[in-house]
């Protein structure tokens, strides 16, 4: 007997937009009477989940600003999103609608999508419309082809474009191709704005295409672009945060089903998110305080407190939340103890180290991180977090020690933590398990070295200049670091549970 048909849901699209159950968000806006003003280079998730909705918020008062999404490399966000005219959906993950389902929002902010590779002339007429002000990115690092000082100059995609500037495959070599024509037009430059979570992202990306210009300039193709760029475009740094997860077969189901229309790439991430841009822009800019943008000229000063009061809490939840046998963040705020830890953490060891920028209210911050750790809705795996310790706590961690021991406060609980991460590298190493570090090889040989004894497993450890020097040479913190190491006993769930209520009461 032949199986029944499966009907077929037809395609999201401006088409298709009209019959949409009520409680999906749509755009508040005409697409139709919209003008692309911003050229968005790496349009995967991220960026699709939270600048695209911002500036989709922002089109509902101004339409100057659609996006022109370009891929650099694959086609597939283009394939999945020009039959669908720039459509998707976002899914916002603990935020319910009265039917207790996550939230949906049709975003419209991307009117056009490009594969550069395929599709260079169109790329490039878009850089030189008039009409684009802003040229944003979210590459990932890898992205910006840098080197310790600048850019990578030896990068076959940097080594590629500087022989045909004309026909580039880098970021750099894009932006220059557009600047480089607009200035050979007489046009005003666009301002050029990095999201990846950098730091000093638009510094560094001003000084790799500057040095990349210069390069030109030096081989005669273009004398004095270097010069003009330095002079007339602006490149604002940011910050950026927001969980998003990756989309997969499930969330496609879910929201075929839900919206009744096929989405070939929906995206979801947690409901909180926040952008702070530095106000640094030529050639005018969109009002992006208007869709809840945070501008401000101290972008260093919101770093500093993402790493601290969202990163460093993090991290103490994954290495003592993994020693608990706990699985997710999620998890580890539903333990008593280990959540109220880290809320004594962020208060009264954290928020006083820092210097906060101007406006910046730490109470509601903190209130919103922990709101954000207890969401059932997000997975976020301790394991995972639990990742290249080495290189975290030295910027999480114990920067915040060093000002607590410069002002003359007490260390024990920022010390546990730290502690912690010692007792989960000793585990894992001798338990077999892979320890996934830049310093793998080391740490697992000093956790099989270890005895349990905490006068000689934290002098093992601190043996790592490249992690604790030269906090390894102040006697309080060896002190404290003992005596948090002592505290967590053998490592045992009950013996961290223990050291955390211990703390609760001291």
């Amino acid at each position: 007997m032949t199986e029944p048909a499966v009907p077929t849901l037809p395609r999201l699209s401006d088409a298709t937009l009209a019959g949409l159950p009520a409680q999906v968000a749509l755009p508040a806006y005409d697409r139709a009477r919209t003008r692309i003003g911003i050229v968005h280079f790496g349009p995967g998730a991220f960026h699709r989940a939270h600048q695209a909705a911002y500036v989709d918020d922002l089109l509902a008062t101004d339409p100057d600003w659609a996006i022109s999404a370009v891929s650099l490399h694959s086609t597939g966000v283009r394939d999945a999103l020009r039959p669908q005219d720039g459509l998707y959906t976002l899914v916002l993950l603990g935020e319910l609608v009265p039917d207790g389902q996550p939230q949906l929002r049709v975003v419209g902010s991307i009117r056009e999508v490009l594969c550069a590779p395929d599709e260079r002339e169109a790329v490039l007429a878009r850089l030189v419309d008039p009409d684009v002000r802003l040229v944003t990115l979210t590459i990932t690092e890898k992205g910006y082809c840098l080197s310790a000082d600048g850019i990578d100059l030896a990068h076959p995609d940097i080594v590629h474009d500087l022989a045909a500037p004309e026909a580039p495959v880098s970021a750099i070599g894009w932006l220059v191709a557009g600047l480089r024509l607009r200035r050979q037009r007489g046009a005003e430059p666009y301002t050029v704005l990095s999201c990846d979570n950098l730091a000093d992202n638009g510094g560094r990306l001003r000084r790799a295409v500057l040095q990349y210009a210069r390069q030109l300039d030096a081989r005669q193709l273009e004398a004095g672009l270097a010069g003009w760029i330095e002079t007339e475009v602006a490149f604002p740094r940011s910050m950026v945060d927001s969980i998003t997860p990756a989309s997969d077969d499930a969330l496609r189901a879910d929201v075929a089903a839900r919206l009744g229309r096929d989405d070939a790439w929906p995206v979801q991430r947690e409901p909180y998110t926040q952008w702070v841009v530095e106000d640094d822009f030529r050639n005018g800019r969109p009002p992006l305080e208007r869709a809840g943008v945070v501008l401000s000229n101290d972008i260093a000063g919101y770093d500093r407190a993402k790493l601290r009061l969202l990163n460093a809490p993090h991290s103490a939840l994954a290495y003592l939340g993994s020693l608990m046998a706990l699985e997710t963040v999620a998890d580890a705020m539903r333990a008593p103890a280990l959540a109220g830890f880290v809320e004594r953490l962020m208060g009264q060891d954290i928020v006083p180290s820092l210097e906060l920028p101007r406006g910046f209210d730490a109470d509601a911050y903190v209130a919103a991180i922990l709101a954000r750790f207890r969401n059932p809705a997000i997975r976020h795996l301790l394991a995972q977090i639990a990742w290249d310790g080495s290189q975290k706590l030295p910027v999480r961690l114990l920067g915040t020690i060093a000002d607590a021991l410069a002002a003359g406060r007490d260390i024990d609980r920022l010390c546990l933590p730290v502690a912690g991460w010692m007792r989960f590298v000793r585990r894992q190493a001798n338990a077999g398990v892979a320890i996934v570090d830049p310093l793998a090889d080391q740490l697992a040989g000093i956790g099989l070295r270890t005895t349990g004894e905490a006068e000689h497993d934290v002098a093992a450890f601190l043996a790592l200049d490249t992690v604790f020097a030269p906090l390894s040479a102040d006697a309080r913190f060896v002190a404290a670091l003992r005596r948090a190491y002592a505290a967590l006993g053998d490592g045992t769930p009950a013996a961290v549970a223990a050291a955390l209520a211990a703390d609760g009461q001291a």
